[in-house]
């Protein structure tokens, strides 16, 4: 293939593709990804990346099937890297002091800013933790995911503060496809020279100023857990412990590692306990281990418990009014615009036309239960409205975007196919954020999919930052 030919079959009419232009020029950013893909040819890089991952071990879900990563690299300008760093590190300032805020005198609610009744209605608030004096970081690692609209220009789809996954799945992308393509150009932002120490970096910021010396550990289910591949990777990229609940010990006021006694001050938490508490009310086996702790300010968790009243898809039509509140800043950003179902005259109004719609769980992840008006059949669409008139609280309508397309290796050929971004912002540990220059580019692979989740047969690319 030629940089200068066309991806075939052409883009679809209505999407933005990254990389050709409309009439069929490669773009400046991806002139040198396609050059670098044109002397290996599509089959054999995508063979090459395809043994490079498997040597890495790296899986996902519960069967434990192979990653999947598409040798083409996607670019993204310098000056649109910027803006999305300031936009998203933008965003999370807020979300944290949101968290904070929820779990405190619920100023945002008392001014007006958000309703009462999304908070009333969220299960991830953790009322155990109302009046603690709030950690220094609540959202020590973010991931947002970010589309590219039919214009080409970035907005913010989701928020993902609860126990976002990919980093390490970025990180290996990158090592495949530079492998594959014989390295990286020199225009290209190195990605992993100080992951480790800025993801450890994030993680004990979290720690509280009294709480004294310890380990820091990342806290998981186990070999269960589907992303079990992606904790040993991080922890072993951190140079600290793994372990499951079994492999800490509470004492008095503190928490310990069970082998050692060693005093354990900050976690990573990647675990599927959500909550501290179960429905029932009874501390999940995480809140008999840990509350003790976090009342006595012994301890930090990042993500901290209560972080889901920030990716509460309730919220996210407020997100831009909480960074006009918290930061007193214009948002950098775009979102895609929520209609409020528990409008009644709104949910009337789009329910007339809910091909245009994206339905999606309040609570959801992974791409479980949405439901995009634009691919779904008729009886696909009766269910999401009849489910949405039957609790709407428990659902938001997004309008629909029509994600951009990237050229994509299938068999021999590149061929549009829809991705988005997953960028990871990171506690700096001194207030602030940043984000690592490269964020997970996930991939359709079936033409014509906008749901890009490796949960639902998606894959990744790698992000190139350019200088």
């Amino acid at each position: 293939m030629s940089t200068d030919a066309a991806v075939s079959p052409s883009p679809p009419a209505d999407a933005w593709d990254e990389a050709v232009a409309p009439d069929g020029a490669v773009r400046p950013t991806h002139r040198e990804a396609l050059a670098a893909l044109d002397r290996v040819g599509p089959r054999a890089a995508a063979e090459r990346v395809a043994e490079a991952v498997a040597a890495t071990g790296m899986t996902f879900g519960e069967d434990d099937a192979a990653y999947v990563v598409d040798p083409v690299p996607r670019a993204i300008a310098a000056d649109d890297w910027a803006r999305l760093e300031a936009g998203l590190t933008q965003r999370v300032r807020a979300l944290d002091a949101w968290v904070a805020d929820a779990h405190g005198p619920r100023r945002a609610i008392a001014d007006g800013v958000v309703p009462a009744s999304v908070l009333d209605g969220c299960r991830f608030v953790e009322d155990e933790l109302a009046g603690l004096a709030p950690a220094p970081v609540r959202i020590a690692v973010a991931g947002l995911d970010v589309v590219r609209d039919a214009d080409g220009a970035f907005r913010v789809l989701e928020d993902n503060c609860r126990v976002p996954s990919g980093l390490a799945y970025l990180l290996a992308a990158r090592e495949a496809v530079a492998t594959a393509l014989g390295g990286l150009p020199d225009e290209v932002r190195a990605l992993h020279a100080r992951l480790g120490a800025d993801l450890l970096t994030a993680v004990r910021s979290t720690v509280p100023a009294g709480a004294g010396e310890g380990a820091a550990v990342v806290l998981s289910d186990g070999p269960e857990n589907t992303a079990w591949w992606e904790h040993q990777r991080l922890a072993a990229l951190m140079g600290i412990p793994i372990v499951t609940p079994a492999g800490l010990r509470r004492r008095g006021e503190r928490v310990v590692l069970a082998e050692t006694g060693e005093p354990v001050v900050a976690v990573y938490r990647r675990t599927d306990v959500a909550s501290l508490r179960g429905p029932d009310g009874a501390p999940t086996p995480h809140g008999e281990l840990l509350l003790p702790a976090l009342r006595a300010g012994t301890i930090g968790v990042a993500n901290a418990y209560g972080c889901g009243a920030a990716d509460d898809k309730a919220v996210y039509p407020y997100v831009r009014d909480l960074i006009r509140y918290f930061c007193g800043e214009e948002p950098i950003l775009d979102d895609v615009h929520v209609h409020d179902l528990c409008d009644p005259e709104t949910r009337d109004r789009v329910f007339e036309a809910p091909e245009r719609l994206v339905f999606k769980p309040r609570d959801g992840q992974g791409g479980q239960g949405v439901v995009i008006g634009p691919r779904a059949d008729a009886a696909e669409l009766r269910d999401a409205v009849d489910a949405a008139r039957r609790d709407p609280h428990a659902w938001i309508a997004q309008d629909a975007v029509v994600l951009s397309t990237h050229p994509t290796v299938v068999g021999d050929d590149l061929v549009p196919r829809h991705v988005d971004l997953r960028p990871f912002a990171l506690a700096d540990g001194g207030g602030g954020w940043r984000l690592v220059p490269g964020g997970l580019s996930r991939v359709a692979f079936e033409e014509g999919q906008m749901v890009v989740n490796s949960s639902r047969g998606g894959g990744a690319k790698d992000t190139w930052v350019l200088r």
